[in-house]
């Protein structure tokens, strides 16, 4: 019987088709999943996002390149019906291998980090494997249907649930899994989907009947394994960190981890140092108080211009009054509404609310988890003084970016409180295009500070701050601050007019700060130098490059 007989004679039957055509979309949405779920836990344990999605994700890509050439070397010999036995057959294979791997690799990295193996190559192999098999999934799958169909329907029908699928892994992964479940159950779970595949497959294809054990035995053994890897997990986390870990959230946008040593209490996003209770007020009573004070100084220096000249006083009855005068306008000048961005943990908002004149303060803070642990976690609770309680606090989960500058108010003082900016979601809000936008919502006595990385470890990402914020027509007032937990840290200060940084005044109670230490930050040291760096733009973030300093090697 030849070759087109031999198929009239045994066709693939509607539900056989359907059934293959779904699992090309399983098989695509798991491959991405596994691609993005990669990308993620490279980027949370390195750092560098970038190169980790490049890694991850590039060599993913290339990977199921070399696994689609190898899969034409399976299934050459014998009849149509041997050649579509062995077709399922490896398919099959591919499946039940993709399965373990998927839910091991991810851990067996974590572990390798942990104990500082290489973990860049441990990476690109982990890749190469899963990727050279996710590569091979579809083109086997396109030979089992092109048996039975000519080859312009079947590829489009293969190509059009691939696309689906993929589409459907990308919003899995991040909107519901790693959420829900965090990163090792997840990658247990995406491994237990091609394992229940066999299943179906082995049900419904007869050649396939002795794999059906296989699949429910792997499937049923990644499903027990998905909630063991929670402690497994917590366990290497746990090693990274020089406290005991009380707690961690896998948010959508990040892993949120918070330790505490007696009273050292330490908050770490995607394993970067966000804060320690020790010395946490050196950093934001830098970060907040210039900018309100010298806020006061412009308000205070406009409303005198505008204000008509009087003879000087000669009575003493008549400088009291003047002295009256002076005290009330104080009041009068003070920041009224101020806009926090970033900051959810809730300290700079601790700052801000000293100043009993502030009437309204607008925070606009991404992360819900981040906001929701620092509302009501109790040692965060106390770290922020129950700032999220004061009612004139009005708190957005948005993105600053693009939703900071849509705001009806003006306010008197913008105070960014970003990460650092080592990844390209972060460099857009250091960026010129940004804070042209933002700054549509500044008053025009109004003053800008955002937080500017370090000037020691990484001195040009510092200065480059300040060279866009000039760029977009501000004076601008950089100054560094000693923290102990972060070393000497970088702040910018901008405004429309003119500030006298050696004349602020500071009329409230703080634990470091007075009016000489706060006129002296200003004074940079001889070491750090301005000037000589690219502006930071949307379309070119050369801060990413400055702020990936070498330096930083001898902070690690």
């Amino acid at each position: 019987m030849n070759d087109i007989a031999w198929i009239k004679e045994h066709p693939l039957s509607r539900r056989q088709r359907w059934l293959l055509l779904l699992t090309a979309a399983v098989s695509s949405s798991c491959g991405l999943a596994v691609e993005l779920l990669l990308g993620t836990l490279a980027s949370y344990l390195v750092g560098n996002q970038a190169l980790a999605y490049g890694v991850a994700v590039g060599g993913f890509l290339a990977a199921m390149g070399l696994g689609a050439y190898l899969s034409r070397f399976v299934a050459v010999k014998g009849d149509r019906a041997t050649q579509q036995t062995q077709l399922q057959t490896a398919f099959v294979w591919v499946e039940l291998m993709m399965a373990p791997l998927s839910a091991l690799i991810p851990l067996a990295l974590f572990s390798l980090f942990v104990i500082d193996a290489p973990f860049w190559i441990a990476l690109f192999l982990g890749t190469i494997m899963l990727g050279s098999l996710a590569g091979m999934e579809l083109p086997l799958i396109t030979r089992l249907l092109e048996q039975d169909e000519n080859l312009k329907d079947t590829l489009s029908g293969v190509l059009a649930l691939d696309y689906a699928g993929a589409l459907f892994g990308s919003l899995l992964l991040p909107i519901v899994l790693l959420p829900l479940l965090g990163i090792f159950p997840s990658a247990a779970l995406i491994g237990a989907i091609p394992a229940g595949m066999v299943v179906l497959l082995a049900h419904n294809f007869p050649a396939l009947r002795q794999w059906k054990r296989w699949g429910l035995l792997i499937g049923l053994a990644l499903l027990v394994f998905a909630p063991l890897t929670i402690p497994l997990g917590d366990r290497l986390e746990n090693s990274l960190y020089k406290a005991p870990v009380i707690t961690r959230i896998q948010s959508p946008y990040q892993r949120v981890v918070l330790t505490r040593q007696g009273a050292d209490l330490r908050l770490f996003l995607d394993g970067d140092l966000q804060f320690s209770t020790l010395d946490e007020y050196r950093y934001h009573e830098a970060l907040v108080h210039p900018a309100l004070s010298a806020n006061i100084a412009l308000r205070a220096k406009a409303s005198q211009n505008s204000a008509p000249q009087t003879p000087n006083a000669a009575f003493p009855t008549q400088n009291s009054k003047a002295q009256s005068a002076a005290d009330a306008n104080k009041t009068q000048n003070s920041p009224r509404h101020v806009l926090l961005l970033g900051a959810g943990d809730g300290l700079a908002l601790r700052e801000v609310l000293k100043w009993q004149d502030v009437q309204k303060v607008v925070l606009i803070d991404l992360d819900k988890a981040v906001v929701n642990l620092a509302k009501h976690h109790p040692f965060l609770v106390e770290a922020n003084d129950h700032s999220y309680a004061d009612p004139r606090v009005q708190v957005i989960q948005a993105d600053a970016f693009v939703t900071a500058p849509t705001l009806s108010d003006r306010f008197d003082v913008i105070i960014a409180d970003f990460p650092d900016p080592d990844r390209d979601v972060i460099a857009k809000l250091y960026a010129q295009g940004f804070y042209q936008r933002l700054l549509s919502r500044l008053a025009p006595n109004g003053v800008f500070v955002t937080q500017a990385s370090s000037p020691f470890f990484a001195p040009k990402a510092f200065a480059c701050v300040a060279e866009t914020l000039k760029s977009v027509g501000l004076n601008v007032y950089p100054y560094v601050v000693d923290v102990p937990s972060f070393g000497l840290w970088g702040f910018t200060m901008a405004s429309y007019k003119t500030v006298q940084p050696n004349s602020l005044e500071l009329p409230i109670a703080t634990r470091f700060l007075d009016e000489p230490t706060m006129q002296n930050l200003f004074q940079l040291p001889k070491d750090i130098q301005l000037g000589n760096v690219e502006v930071n733009r949307l379309s070119h973030p050369i801060i990413l490059k400055y702020q990936a300093d070498p330096r930083w090697a001898a902070y690690d």
